[in-house]
């Protein structure tokens, strides 16, 4: 192209030169000729600007795309994932409808940006400032559904802001994920836990109540308000509330005024929805509900058991609980067939117990595929006909009450986690000796390994705290004590593995990962970097706590 340029230039001087002094006729014939040869270059200027991108095909140009989208599929933010999130939009768009089909990634896929899931204008993510001394945090784990978020989330966030126009009311998703998502698919952008308790601190906010909308005392309601308790310092009160089935207990048996609330609720919503006058009358006609549930490995887990007990008391005979995770084991979806079938219904309805109807509820749940639970009751065999309600709890007004209810508890003091500054332990503080410590991360991924039951052993000798934590796998290679960004730098010393021979409750036994960590002090977080098996690092808040 440069050869070419040249001699046309050159063209165009020998006859500028051959014409000067002649008749305007000839110089407007220059002219055109110069802009002609202009075009032509700027047409050959595009083709070598393009040309990279033409001998790409198409599943070359839509594994682009699954990779930036793999990228930000994950549950901690950093510096660039507003960038991420928008690079990965950009590319999305670029691609033609063909090529769009081919996206397909470790978590990404056409749905990802392609899926219609409503208008997300219809949403407010509560995330400006201004909010004066008073604050009613509403934390969700959140949905990319934007219909469910409003009804299921937005209601709930209104009627509570409605009851309470002395304080205001802001939002935080607990699932980075989901804020991702929804950030890079419709420009909407959610606080974290962390933003938002930011925001809360710079705005000088002297009393926080925090409204969790989560069913239990589970694994996300643990880690949120363990970032919370982080601000205890900052704010002058915190008070967390209940979640919505109240306080757990410790086995099957125990029942609430909460969980009995909850029950009456949703299975009359999901009675009314069916088009039975009664729940007695669904029972005549055949007729078994099924509440789907997450289902939890944490201890949280009896809350589901403790439903079917609260069902059981209030003679609701056709109404089942049943959770995708399968644990407890009896809610999983092959026993709760089992169970239905038993029992001889042959109709069922399926109906979301969880607070959003979004990806859960519109595909584990009710979805064509061959591993949902609709398909699964179909291939059973045992029933004439299997349907789904789409619809969450938060979409319930009585369930909007409770929420409303355990804000006011909170506001007055009452039925609340009331969150206190923590004081240090440094080494100082304690005897030497060996420990049992809990140890806490801002990921669920970087934990001890399932067979310490959620502790490991601290030592404390001459002035210093060393702890060895037992990690879940292998996949983590190295630790750095400090920040991901100066691990890689020359001089810095990095906390190589030993290898742990780990023993499970079914006598399985299996080789993991274990390091020694120094700490700074006990009831402190500090940062924690780790290496992944694909050579990145990746930043982590830990703190370690005498067990109690």
């Amino acid at each position: 192209m440069k050869k070419r340029f040249l001699v046309t230039l050159l063209s165009i001087a020998m006859t500028c030169s051959m014409l000067i002094g002649c008749g305007d006729s000839k110089t407007e014939e220059t002219t055109q000729e110069a802009e002609t040869t202009e075009e032509v270059v700027e047409e050959d200027q595009v083709t070598e600007d393009t040309e990279s991108t033409e001998t790409k095909s198409d599943q070359e140009l839509a594994d682009e795309v699954a990779a930036l989208i793999d990228a930000i599929y994950v549950q901690q933010r950093t510096d660039e994932t507003d960038k991420q999130c928008e690079e990965a939009k950009m590319a999305w768009d670029s691609l033609t409808d063909s090529q769009k089909e081919l996206v397909n990634g470790e978590e990404a896929s056409p749905d990802y940006f392609g899926l219609d899931t409503g208008d997300a204008s219809k949403d407010d993510p509560l995330n400006a400032d201004n909010i004066g001394d008073n604050e009613i945090l509403v934390v969700s784990f959140g949905t990319s559904y934007n219909d469910s978020r409003v009804a299921d989330i937005s209601s709930v966030e209104k009627k509570i802001a409605e009851a309470n126009p002395d304080w205001s009311v802001r939002r935080a998703f607990t699932a980075q994920i989901i804020i991702n998502h929804v950030q890079a698919r419709d420009g909407e952008k959610i606080d974290n836990i962390e933003q938002a308790m930011e925001r809360a601190v710079a705005n000088n906010v002297k009393n926080l109540v925090v409204v969790p909308t989560h069913l239990m005392h589970g694994a996300e309601y643990d880690e949120f308000v363990e970032v919370v308790s982080e601000y205890a310092d900052r704010i002058d009160k915190i008070v967390v509330a209940e979640p919505l089935l109240g306080p757990v207990g410790k086995d099957a048996t125990i029942i609430n005024d909460d969980k009995k609330a909850v029950a009456e609720a949703v299975v009359a919503e999901a009675v009314k929805d069916a088009g039975f006058d009664s729940l007695e009358a669904s029972k005549e006609a055949g007729v078994a509900f099924v509440l789907f549930g997450h289902g939890t490995s944490h201890t949280a887990k009896v809350s589901y058991s403790q439903m079917s007990t609260q069902l059981d008391k209030l003679g609701y005979d056709n109404v089942f609980v049943g959770t995708v995770e399968g644990e407890p084991e009896e809610t999983a979806c092959e026993e709760v067939i089992n169970a239905v079938s038993d029992c001889g219904y042959k109709k069922v309805i399926l109906r979301p117990f969880m607070v959003v109807a979004g990806d859960h509820a519109n595909n584990d749940m009710a979805g064509d595929e061959e591993d949902s639970w609709k398909s699964m009751f179909i291939a059973s065999g045992a029933f004439d006909s299997v349907e789904g309600q789409i619809s969450g709890l938060g979409s319930i007004p009585a369930i909007q009450d409770l929420y409303l209810a355990h804000t006011k508890d909170a506001i007055e003091g009452k039925n609340c986690l009331t969150i206190e500054a923590k004081e240090t332990v440094g080494a100082a503080d304690v005897e030497d000796g060996e420990y049992e410590c809990s140890f806490d991360t801002d990921s669920s991924m970087f934990g001890l390994n399932e067979s310490c039951n959620g502790v490991c052993t601290v030592s404390v000798k001459d002035g210093k705290i060393t702890a060895h934590i037992t990690l879940k796998s292998k996949n983590i290679v190295n630790l750095y004590e400090g920040l991901a960004a100066d691990a890689s730098k020359d001089g810095a010393v990095l906390l190589e593995p030993t290898t742990d021979k780990v023993k499970y409750e079914d006598g399985t036994e299996e080789e993991v990962f274990g390091f020694d960590v120094n700490v700074p002090a006990l009831d402190e977080e500090f940062d924690l970097a780790i290496l992944g098996t694909k050579g990145k690092w990746y930043d982590h808040k830990v703190s370690f706590s005498l067990a109690k």
